[in-house]
């Protein structure tokens, strides 16, 4: 009977599995509903043109918006793959993960603030401040899932098996590069602010490709 338990309360997540550790149904539950929301008040703070105003002339002229949220989206949509697929490769959580979880969250939450900021003062005199404070948030976003990967990776007892701890281990290898390169960027920032724009877009958009190609390649 208490054999029966212990594995019942392994394929729920580890709920049991002692008290420095918890199951990952809140875990993603609150990680999923921040995303959303994240990805909701980006598209809020986009501009509508108003009455009586030529609706091409106006979208042309909020062209800084529409990339910022472009950006942004991508770069929140990478994060939510990379975290469905380090969740895929856990079979449980620690007081530790739900921390580092936290912290990405907390960094991801803070971008439709960054994004309006960067939009803003894009063409302004604060235009290399604004962007570098942009390429931070996102840096620091993407150090945290990083670091959350490295961690479940090292923690044989987070993750499913041995081949999900190798798999975990090729993300983050892959995701340093793009650290390096989002490191690069905040500083290209503070002498070419629109050079740093055109990084965070390839940056951004590598977010969304790099999962997707190692979903092709699975299968």
């Amino acid at each position: 009977m208490d054999a029966e338990r212990k594995r019942v309360s392994v394929d729920n997540g580890g709920a049991g599995a002692g008290p420095d550790y918890h199951p990952l149904d809140r875990f993603n539950a609150f990680s999923d509903g921040v995303f959303a929301i994240v990805i909701t008040l980006l598209v809020l703070e986009l501009p509508v043109p108003p009455a009586g105003v030529m609706v091409p002339q106006a979208l042309a002229e909020s062209w800084p918006d529409f990339l910022g949220y472009f950006i942004s989206f991508a770069f929140v949509g990478g994060i939510w793959l990379s975290h469905a697929g380090l969740t895929k490769s856990m079979k449980r959580g620690d007081a530790l993960s739900f921390r580092l979880n936290l912290v990405m969250l907390l960094f991801v939450s803070l971008l439709p603030f960054a994004t309006k900021v960067m939009v803003t003062h894009m063409k302004g005199p604060d235009a290399r401040l604004a962007v570098a404070l942009y390429g931070v948030n996102l840096l620091v976003a993407s150090a945290m899932i990083t670091a959350l990967m490295l961690y479940a990776a090292r923690d044989r007892h987070l993750v499913v098996d041995d081949v999900a701890d190798e798999k975990l281990r090729r993300a983050y290898r892959q995701r340093r590069a793009y650290l390096i390169v989002s490191a690069v960027a905040v500083i290209v920032a503070l002498v070419a602010p629109i050079v740093a724009v055109g990084i965070y877009i390839i940056v951004a958009a590598m977010f969304i490709i790099q999962p997707l190609i190692g979903a092709r390649r699975r299968h």
